[in-house]
């Protein structure tokens, strides 16, 4: 069994992000990522934003990833469903890749399920933080 890495989320996203899962239950909505979304934000240690190192993605945030075995660098922004725009290049934070990417720091690992199996991708860069610019209730 593998073991998942440490990773660390604010306190404000982790409300928000909470509160979005409760009113998805709330509604019947059936998403199998909401339970993956759940397990990552409960197992991660929650700080306050004005600490939460500049190198970990957070929400809103604006990562540059790299898949394992490949040359292409991909980007993205981790939003609420609300805000997902593929044109923009925003993924909804409900997307495995997103969820996948949420906590976890510039040079990370991170394992992502997809229907053929697993890929892993490497976080290169993050591009922006709100929290790094002082943008604290993004």
């Amino acid at each position: 069994m593998k073991t998942k890495k440490k990773i660390m989320i604010t306190k404000f996203d982790y409300d928000r992000l909470k509160s979005m899962i409760l009113e998805y239950s709330k509604r019947n909505r059936i998403d199998a990522n909401l339970d993956d979304l759940l397990g990552e934000i409960e197992r991660a240690q929650k700080v306050d934003s004005y600490l939460i190192p500049k190198n970990i993605v957070t929400m809103n945030s604006i990562i540059e990833i790299k898949n394992e075995g490949e040359y292409d660098f991909k980007e993205f922004q981790l939003v609420f469903p609300e805000d997902s725009n593929l044109d923009e290049n925003k993924i909804s934070i409900l997307a495995p890749i997103a969820t996948a990417s949420l906590g976890y720091k510039t040079g990370d690992f991170v394992h992502w399920n997809v229907p053929g199996g697993e890929k892993r991708f490497q976080i290169t860069n993050i591009k922006y933080q709100p929290e790094a610019s002082g943008h604290y209730h993004l």
